[in-house]
């Protein structure tokens, strides 16, 4: 299993919290579900980080079966529409947003 995360760094706009989490939760997430191959959408909005943290306002993620399973669902027309509105919603927030694929559950497979 590969898991792709979403690390939205910094803050949203003061007076667009409400208006940033749910237009996430009701346009964005319903289109991260719709990916080829992904599953299990995790969807975090961060409340407090740790003295001397980056202040971090979301977290998402998708598994995928596989590498190229996840190519195949980056290289699709829902991953266009995806990113379009993404880049909408970013005019709420302050920051940058980066990912970082893994692979597998280091505790699950050590069980």
């Amino acid at each position: 299993m590969i898991t792709r995360t979403a690390i939205f760094e910094g803050t949203i706009k003061p007076g667009f919290e409400d208006r940033f989490r749910e237009e996430v939760r009701t346009r964005l997430a319903p289109l991260w579900g719709q990916f080829p191959h992904g599953s299990n959408v995790r969807l975090f909005f961060v409340d407090q980080v740790d003295d001397g943290a980056p202040p971090i306002a979301m977290i998402q993620q998708v598994d995928y079966p596989s590498l190229a399973a996840l190519e195949e669902a980056l290289a699709s027309p829902i991953r266009t529409q995806a990113r379009a509105l993404t880049l909408e919603l970013l005019e709420m927030f302050e920051g940058r947003f980066y990912h970082i694929i893994s692979g597998g559950n280091a505790v699950a497979d050590a069980a």
